[in-house]
């Protein structure tokens, strides 16, 4: 375990998509920023958009939310990025856009100082070597470790380089399915990720199972999985992993141990499960979190 001050989150930030026609702020890792702020950290997000009607409605956004823009560089010839997201048997699949500006995260545009001492980003920014320099900066920068939330959307992974950001960090979260594409040779869960663990030389590895929870285990060997919470029906799960990731990143903040974090992280989840989206800018929202989290 470790305490640390300010995390750092990359990657993509983009306009979600859903049939109905209705448009929602997404990208992981915007997600987990959002939900941290809220939580009462102050990420910096790293990441990129357009010069364009999204890009702004983006900033506004974060702005509003009481965000810091150091982070959020503006493109002036990509678009901001958009997904279509589809719903099929209450879970997300995505269609996503090429060349979009958080593809183009650059080095020479990051904020100075762009200083924290834990790292979080995913995989989807990084299908492209053109964000690699300012990833790599950084990780310089990231004294308290890197989590991987590993964010697998085919065709725009590779598993060498997957498994490549995962040697370079300390924790991952992923889902039982992105287990199971990084790790095909073993059919159990357990077994899955004990040889993540090992491959990739990390402290811990999340597993998120949708509806069933999520397991956790560790470089020494042990493992823990929390008790479901009890909630209600889930308007949909988009964002619900994201919330997880945000509230293992502050429980790494905080300093509580691994069963404390994932019973909280589930908490949250379970609740971002019912909202229509990935997130919400009801403030009051997160304020039983807080309230229970910090007196606590």
């Amino acid at each position: 375990m470790t305490t640390a001050s300010r995390p750092i989150v990359f990657g993509e930030v983009l306009c979600d998509r859903f049939p109905d026609g209705s448009t929602v702020l997404g990208g992981a890792p915007f997600n987990v920023a959002w939900n941290l702020q809220a939580l009462g950290l102050e990420p910096l997000l790293v990441t990129r958009v357009g010069r364009d009607e999204a890009g702004e409605r983006i900033a506004d956004a974060m702005r509003s939310w009481g965000m810091d823009l150091s982070g959020l560089q503006r493109d002036p010839r990509r678009p901001t990025g958009i997904v279509e997201v589809d719903l099929a048997d209450g879970e997300p699949r995505y269609s996503i856009a090429q060349g979009s500006a958080y593809d183009f995260i650059a080095a020479d545009d990051l904020p100075a100082p762009a200083s924290g001492d834990i790292l979080c980003h995913g995989s989807l920014a990084l299908r492209t070597p053109v964000p690699r320099p300012a990833l790599e900066r950084l990780q310089g920068l990231a004294t308290g470790g890197t989590l991987v939330d590993v964010n697998l959307r085919a065709p725009w992974w590779d598993r060498g380089a997957v498994l490549d950001l995962l040697r370079r960090a300390r924790w991952a979260r992923l889902n039982a399915g992105e287990l199971a594409a990084l790790v095909p040779a073993e059919i159990d869960l357990g077994r899955r990720a004990a040889r993540l663990l090992a491959a990739a030389d990390l402290d811990c590895v999340i597993v998120t199972m949708g509806a069933d929870g999520a397991v956790a285990h560790g470089r020494d060997g042990w493992v823990h999985r929390p008790a479901l919470p009890s909630g209600g029906r889930s308007a949909d799960t988009v964002g619900a992993g994201d919330a997880f990731t945000a509230v293992v990143l502050l429980g790494l903040v905080r300093g509580w141990d691994w069963p404390l974090i994932l019973e909280r992280a589930h908490q949250l989840a379970s609740a971002v499960a019912g909202l229509r989206g990935a997130t919400t800018a009801d403030r009051a929202f997160y304020t039983a979190f807080r309230r229970t989290w910090e007196m606590s």
